[in-house]
């Protein structure tokens, strides 16, 4: 690891400052810092450790129409509040489902919207280029290994995938997250948060050196008690998705869709809306026919490699299986 220096903000305000020194980063949880330190990937001059502020760590659930959430709470906290798993289940179980209870325990909303892709060759170095890594240097991934590469959003540079469940379930009922930057604050939804390579991608965010995530905001609506998270992977615990889907569904008397949500994860480059998916159930039943109907849809447009087209056809059946538990909690 290369020798760097420390400092402890005292504010957000103060994080903010120190930021702005050439080659400082934040530390959070420091759950994928460390880390990509490690490897070398990420070699900062300082750290500005945020973790003890008490101004980040919240979960505000008195708002009629908005869950608000701080950047610095922690995955645990928020995936066991009780007013989150009555009112947004799949934003509960996305959490409970990422790493093991120990990281949990110390990773922070914020950190965990913006962690690196687990790709092995971003991470496993020299022999390999990665354009991620080295811009320019090549991307080893296109015709490697593929198995666990994205399916969507890729580009001749990059296909590495985005690793988060937590967005996933976020972007499925139109999360917004305000940065604190110099110039103030500024309000991003999370569909917009995340970038797909194309030429540039070691750019993975729109959020610059010096801008800190202080809040997420989830709008409340039916659709976010009548949801699931599932998360399908080579392993039960401690494994990054092979596919997961975020559904929430609104269902009118006769048991008619009036609102659907459906998210892709694990199979894009970034967090993925399947809005033409969600669409095609308005006014349907959810049935086993119109369920898999919206998996196809929600998969068309997948472009496999050499190892993952696998993934398509577990991508369509996990969105079946989540419309159809969201189904049971909607109703």
């Amino acid at each position: 690891m290369k020798p760097f220096a420390y400092t402890r903000a005292e504010s957000v305000a103060g994080a903010i400052t120190a930021l702005g020194s050439p080659g400082a980063q934040l530390l959070a949880g420091g759950t994928t810092m460390y880390d990509l330190m490690k490897l070398r990937i990420e070699t900062p001059e300082t750290l500005v450790d945020i973790q003890g502020l008490k101004a980040l760590n919240y979960v505000d659930h008195s708002r009629p129409d908005m869950l608000v959430l701080g950047a610095g709470a922690r995955m645990s906290d928020v995936a066991d509040n009780a007013f989150v798993k009555k009112n947004f289940p799949a934003i509960s179980e996305s959490l409970w489902r990422a790493a093991s209870q120990q990281l949990r325990n110390m990773a922070t909303l914020g950190g965990n919207l913006l962690q690196r892709t687990r790709c092995s060759y971003f991470r496993g170095g020299e022999p390999f280029p990665c354009n991620k890594r080295e811009p320019g240097s090549g991307c080893a991934a296109l015709e490697g290994l593929d198995r666990g590469h994205a399916l969507f959003g890729g580009s001749t540079s990059c296909i590495a995938t985005y690793p988060g469940d937590l967005a996933i379930s976020l972007l499925a009922f139109d999360a917004v997250i305000e940065v604190a930057g110099p110039k103030g604050r500024r309000t991003v939804p999370l569909a917009q948060l995340h970038v797909e390579p194309g030429d540039t991608p070691q750019i993975e965010h729109v959020l610059s050196d010096d801008e800190i995530i202080v809040e997420i905001r989830v709008p409340r609506t039916p659709s976010g008690r009548g949801s699931t998270y599932l998360k399908i992977r080579d392993r039960e615990s401690y494994a990054f998705a092979l596919v997961s889907a975020a559904t929430g569904l609104t269902l009118a008397r006769d048991g008619s869709v009036e609102d659907c949500r459906i998210a892709l994860g694990g199979v894009g480059t970034r967090p993925i809306r399947a809005t033409a998916a969600e669409r095609s159930l308005i006014g349907k039943k959810v049935t086993a026919a119109t369920a898999r109907a919206a998996g196809e849809i929600a998969f068309a447009g997948a472009k496999p490699g050499h190892h993952n087209a696998f993934r398509i056809e577990l991508g369509i059946r996990a969105v079946a299986d989540a419309l159809q538990t969201a189904k049971t909690r909607a109703s």
